[in-house]
This record gives structure tokens, sequence and C-alpha cells, in this order.
């Protein structure tokens, strides 16, 4: 399955290196790049690893990039790897590193989960708690509701969201009178449909059709 990209983007592999396979994340100073790559390995194929330095002192700021071979990979060693490493999706190389450790203190600062965090809290927008309580201002659930219109094709819109690890099901449904397109997917954790609904809603497909993606109940406590 290839997802098209505009002319201008580059090659979809660039798109991938950009946005899908680099992670980056929290570490003691004293690490080394071996460290860091013995701490990730088990997630997956390592393209490779680099701790981000002072230029003046050479010293480690206790930051880190590591880049998987697969978006898949990547994905895992985020929901899988120990909390404390804060590990997040990287920003696009083509964002200064200053500016992207600039945003990325500020949200960890500004976030005050408590309980179990959300393994996805790469955009403030679904990680926002409340100060008072410890539940998600957001109702969200393992179930998405994704709007068309244009209608859908059951294997294609699959295998779009087959992208994200997790997926259930994928449910499409047809208005024979509007011709609009309407699926329900549901994916094994809500961290899973959290990432989906961040990546897919806006998402043109096919060019020029933009998805309307948003949450469905689904029975769950939503404060998990």
């Amino acid at each position: 399955v290839f997802i098209a990209q505009s002319r201008a983007s580059g090659s979809h592999r660039d798109v991938e290196d950009e946005e899908l396979t680099r992670i980056f994340v929290m570490i003691p100073k004293s690490y080394t790049e071996e460290d860091l790559r013995e701490k990730f390995k088990m997630y997956g194929d390592i393209e490779y690893c680099s701790i981000i330095k002072n230029k003046a002192t050479g010293e480690s700021k206790g930051l880190g990039y590591v880049r998987y071979l697969k978006p898949s990979q990547a994905a895992r060693a985020i929901e899988e790897c120990d909390r404390s490493f804060r590990a997040i999706l990287a920003e696009p190389k083509n964002k200064s590193s200053e500016s992207f450790e600039h945003d990325y203190y500020s949200n960890i600062t500004r976030q005050e989960p408590r309980g179990n965090t959300l393994p996805f809290c790469v955009q403030p927008e679904f990680c926002s708690f409340e100060k008072n309580e410890s539940r998600i201002q957001e109702s969200v659930s393992k179930r998405l509701s994704v709007v068309s219109r244009l209608p859908f094709i059951q294997e294609q819109l699959f295998a779009l969201f087959d992208l994200v690890p997790g997926l259930e099901y994928c449910d499409v449904q047809r208005d024979p009178y509007t011709n609009s397109g309407y699926a329900v997917i549901q994916y094994s954790t809500a961290a899973s449909a959290i990432y989906a609904k961040y990546k897919l809603h806006g998402f043109e497909y096919p060019p020029g059709n933009r998805l309307t993606v948003i949450f469905l109940e689904d029975g769950s406590d939503s404060s998990e």
C-alpha cells in the first residue's frame, strides 16, 4: 500500500523519514549512542541513533533521536518503552532542533497527567488534562467514525487505517441517496485510535477529498 504525497514533498521515503520513523526521547546525560541503541533495539531495526549535544561544550543535553526502518517499529517503541523516556515522534528535519526542543519541553512541562498516561502524547490537543480531575477533556474511545463526501472502497480504507498498529475492524457503509462515504473503525487500544485520528483527520484520500475522523462512544471508560 502506498500513500500518495504531493510532488513538492519529495519521495515517499523522505516523508517516512520525517514523520513516521524517527522518535525523539529524553535520556540520562551519561548515555552514549550505543546505550541508546541497546535500549531501543528490541522494538525493531534501527537505522541510526544520535544524541543532541551542546555545541559549545560537547556535553549531552539528555535528548536523542532513534530512527527505525519501519513506521510500525517507531510506533511500537513509543507505546512500549519506559515512560521516563517520554518518547514522541520527531518533528520533520526541516524544523530546527532548537525550536523542537523548546516545544518538547514546553509540552511535557504543561502536561500534568495522573495515573496511566497515553503513550501517543504528541499534541496537546488530545493530551490536555484538567488540573483537578484525572480525566481527558475530550471523550476518547477505541472506535472512530470516518466521513467522506466520496464513497469508500472497503479494502483501500482498511489498508489506510491498518498503517496504525492495532486495527481490529473497518466497517464501510454507504448512503444510497447522497453517495457519501461513512465507516466505523475500531482499534485494540485507545492509544492507537488517538494516533490514527491525529494522523488521518483532514488527510486527503483520494487527493482533494478530506477525511473527517472523530471518536465514537464504545462503552468503555474514557478515563482509562
